[in-house]
């Protein structure tokens, strides 16, 4: 693998010492710190001269510092106070945002449901769009029988991840909130979608949409990912 790219990921210091924590602190050879600060200076521009995108910004970072008590205490004692759902709405609301688009898969139509009625409960209002909208076969992209999950079906519907969009976007959401499109899905509603996105959840079947729980036990039991 090539040095010289930037590999966060691999830096051996701890996260307290290191040069994107303080000035003059520690870094490896493929440190994007140390070695693309022109990218930085590049990127503050952009918070500066992109509108609406600075307040975005600010008002993510109050977010997050609202999501922890005792910050009094200092940062070994902080606790978290508060789940993702919640902070989407309480987001949506510091960036006066009204109406709230939810693509969801139809595996997950009855959490697609509670979130919807959540979302309601505090006068947001709400458009959804299942993956199989338009009921469109898998056949128009190309897919046979082998890769569809009923094979009993002479027809299956395809995921439609663009249409979920399409549909948002006429709809003139706000904010889009992505639940459990599959991987891939996921990637097509966010290339279309117009107004600003957030996940709930993502798809993990085997794991009751939990992926981390593969990496956490990716030195035991899971050690074959590897």
């Amino acid at each position: 693998m090539p040095t010289d790219l930037p590999n966060c990921a691999r830096c051996p210091f701890n996260a307290p010492d290191r040069l994107c924590q303080k000035e003059g602190g520690k870094a490896p050879d493929f440190c994007p710190t140390r070695n693309m600060m022109e990218l930085a200076e590049q990127s503050l521009e952009e918070y500066n001269n992109t509108p609406g995108l600075f307040e975005f910004a600010r008002q993510a970072s109050i977010q997050e510092s609202e999501g922890y008590s005792n910050k009094e205490l200092g940062y070994a004692h902080l606790r978290p106070v508060k789940t993702r759902i919640e902070e989407i709405m309480e987001f949506a609301g510091k960036m006066h945002y009204n109406r709230l688009g939810i693509a969801f898969c139809i595996g997950l139509r009855n959490e697609a449901k509670i979130v919807e009625k959540i979302f309601s409960s505090r006068a947001f209002e709400v458009v959804s769009a299942v993956c199989k909208v338009g009921r469109i076969p898998k056949e128009k992209i190309g897919i046979g029988k082998a890769h569809q999950l009923s094979w009993d079906k002479d027809e299956e519907a395809m995921c439609n991840p663009v249409l979920q969009a399409m549909i948002l976007n006429k709809a003139q959401t706000d904010f889009n909130v992505l639940l459990g499109l599959c991987v891939g899905h996921d990637t097509l509603f966010l290339k279309y979608a117009e107004a600003p996105c957030t996940v709930l959840a993502v798809k993990d079947r085997l794991l009751g949409h939990n992926p981390l729980a593969a990496v956490y036990n990716a030195d035991s039991y899971y050690r074959g990912i590897k």
